[in-house]
């Protein structure tokens, strides 16, 4: 079983500026972590640090006790860390269902013979249909993922992500920029996710927020400010 993910005296500057500032905070397994704080304070720096996107100025990233400090992004990805963005990165040209297969290719795949096309794959098709009902989009799986809603297309790139199979989430406003009508299909999505894994969530909805954490980080100005249950971080 897993012990979880930690950041022991994680500091990150840029010159004479520093992002984050001997972060300690523990991410127990199977929990959904809110990261919440006004803008500036850290928390896209330490998802990206969590996620090996940024090299750490000092101190240490652990997963299960191990250090992983030094290891890049994809080599974590191999690890069960996965992650969305706050910009939405999926493949615009592509359908819903293309971008899905393509995720599935990209982590069960070896070497695919040039003579034969990826649709001859079960073991790749199989997993995006999956994942389509799993994300809600059943329905639009021919649509070309830029015209689709920006609701939809946060869904997408949460299937994007759920593809690699994490045991851990990392999810940068999945709720940003989502219509008012399509909130509460993001945070069923949201709870589905969050079921058997590790969740570490940024988001500026606070009554989403108190509403799906069991525990929250509160950051500002690149340290922690305080941590606990959405009840005590309240009072």
């Amino acid at each position: 079983m897993r012990t979880g993910l930690d950041c022991r005296d994680v500091t990150i500057r840029f010159g004479a500026f520093t992002a984050l500032n001997a972060v300690n905070v523990a991410f127990a397994p199977g929990l959904l972590h809110g990261v919440i704080g006004p803008n500036g304070a850290g928390k896209t720096t330490l998802i990206n640090a969590l996620s090996g996107r940024q090299a750490l100025t000092a101190g240490q990233v652990l997963l299960d006790g191990r250090d992983i400090s030094a290891l890049p992004a994809h080599a974590r990805a191999r690890m069960g860390i996965g992650r969305s963005f706050q910009i939405t990165k999926n493949f615009p040209t592509m359908t819903v269902f293309e971008n899905l297969r393509l995720a599935a290719q990209a982590s069960r795949f070896g070497v695919q013979p040039f003579w034969r096309v990826v649709a001859c794959y079960p073991n790749l098709t199989a997993p995006a249909e999956e994942m389509l009902e799993f994300i809600g989009l059943t329905a639009r799986r021919n649509v070309i993922a830029e015209q689709l809603s920006h609701g939809d297309q946060r869904a997408l790139e949460v299937g994007l992500t759920m593809m690699t199979e994490p045991d851990i989430v990392l999810l940068d406003e999945p709720l940003a920029g989502v219509g008012q009508h399509e909130v509460e299909g993001a945070v069923n999505l949201l709870r589905r996710v969050s079921r058997g894994r590790t969740v570490i969530l940024i988001e500026h909805n606070m009554s989403v927020m108190m509403a799906l954490a069991d525990r929250i980080v509160v950051m500002t100005r690149g340290a922690v400010l305080a941590t606990g249950t959405p009840t005590e971080v309240r009072s």
